[in-house]
């Protein structure tokens, strides 16, 4: 399902409008983005959770000329399944 898809879910599911379903998207992933940046994690209950985590620097290797690299440090987001999301997929 792309950004698309899921307009056009929620318009159907809400009677929004597809503008208004947009832009009701556009707000939810921004406050998301917004307190992950600000390190806060999200919790949607029986969705799951968004949090920020650091990966430590490593040492990697340069696919084309098999050349070792060093792979600086950074903040990446994970997503951990809430029980409900977890029980739906499987």
């Amino acid at each position: 399902m792309n950004r698309t898809e899921l307009i056009e879910h929620i318009h159907a599911q809400t009677g929004l409008s597809k503008k208004q379903a947009q832009a009701a998207l556009k707000a939810a992933l921004t406050a998301i983005e917004y307190a992950l940046a600000d390190g806060k994690e999200v919790q949607l209950t029986g969705f799951g959770t968004f949090v920020t985590a650091r990966r430590a620097a490593r040492k990697g290797t340069r696919p084309g000329s098999g050349e070792a690299i060093q792979i600086p440090a950074k903040t990446v987001v994970r997503f951990r399944p809430g029980k409900y999301l977890r029980e739906a997929v499987s």
